[in-house]
C-alpha cells in the first residue's frame, strides 16, 4: 500500500492553487537587500498562497480584535504582531505599489503601532 495520503481511502486532497501568471515572485534588477528580502520571503509567500484565501484576513482581523479586547501589554503584543505582518507584506509588495498605496500602507502600519503603544501604557 502506498504511503501517499491522497491515495488513501477517506482522505481529502486539496489541489494547490496555481501561481499567478508571469514572473511575479522576484523583482527584476533589484538591489541586493531587496533580493535577500524576496528570497527569504519566497517560501513563506508560497505557503501563504496555498492557504484558503479567506484565512489571512480572518487572522488579521482576529489580531486586531484581540488588540482592542485585551488590555495592557497583551493587546499591544497582538497589535504589534499585526503591524509586523502588515509591514512584511508591505515590504514585499513595495516595488509594485503606487505612491498612494505606499502612503496608505505606511499610515495604517503607523496607526496600528501607535495604538499598540497607547494600549501598552494605558492604565485606566
Amino acid at each position: 500500500m502506498s504511503s501517499n495520503r491522497a491515495s488513501r481511502p477517506g482522505t481529502r486532497s486539496r489541489r494547490p492553487r496555481p501561481l499567478p501568471k508571469g514572473n511575479t515572485l522576484f523583482s527584476p534588477d533589484a538591489s541586493p537587500p531587496r533580493q535577500a528580502l524576496e528570497h527569504r520571503s519566497a517560501t513563506s509567500l508560497l505557503w501563504l498562497h496555498q492557504l484558503p484565501a479567506w484565512l489571512l484576513p480572518v487572522l488579521a482581523a482576529g489580531l486586531l480584535v484581540a488588540g482592542f479586547a485585551v488590555g495592557g501589554v497583551g493587546g499591544a503584543v497582538a497589535l504589534c504582531g499585526l503591524a509586523v505582518v502588515l509591514g512584511w507584506l508591505a515590504a514585499v509588495s513595495w516595488p509594485r505599489l503606487s505612491a498612494q498605496g505606499r502612503v496608505m500602507r505606511v499610515v495604517v502600519i503607523a496607526a496600528v503601532v501607535a495604538i499598540a503603544v497607547v494600549r501598552a501604557f494605558h492604565t485606566g
